[in-house]
């Protein structure tokens, strides 16, 4: 059996959702799921947006001064 044929990832999509869906379903019931706050997702999106921005400065040998004028990106 190859490792493609194997696994949540090799299911079809509407399956995988709902699977996913009894989970959070379940989690909710029974009390170990997690809601955020608006304040809690603010925080988060940033961190990720900041962390990805820099993981692409880093690829493009930056350390994050900003570019000369007229250097393409």
């Amino acid at each position: 059996m190859a490792t493609e044929d194997r696994g949540f990832a090799s299911m079809d999509p509407e399956k995988q959702r709902e699977i996913a869906r009894k989970g959070g379903r379940a989690a909710h019931e029974k009390g170990t799921a997690h809601e955020w706050t608006t304040d809690e997702a603010r925080t988060a999106g940033r961190k990720g947006g900041l962390t990805s921005h820099q993981r692409r400065r880093e690829r493009r040998g930056l350390s994050g001064e900003p570019s000369p004028p007229g250097s393409m990106m």
